[in-house]
């Protein structure tokens, strides 16, 4: 994963972009019991993959490489709008 951030030109967020990770399934997770928080974690784990996606077009990724940050997407923005 070091290189893959190295690529990216973003070594420093390495740390960061893994702890909003961590806490974001464990907010999905409590979301079970707390509708609510489920809702946050999933709406921020979306913005999480929206740049996931941004910063995969502006290196010039496949449409294959961009593809799981993608899907992560679009399933987190559905489940924050399902809550809703």
């Amino acid at each position: 994963m070091q290189q893959e951030y190295a690529r990216y030109k973003l070594p420093q967020f390495r740390n960061l972009v893994g702890v909003l990770q961590l806490l974001g399934a464990a907010g999905l997770l409590v979301g079970l019991k707390l509708p609510w928080l489920g809702q946050a974690a999933a709406g921020g784990l979306a913005v999480l993959m929206l740049v996931a996606v941004g910063v995969r077009i502006k290196i010039k990724d496949s449409p294959l490489q961009t593809l799981p940050a993608f899907a992560y997407l679009v399933l987190n923005t559905y489940l924050c709008w399902a809550a809703y």
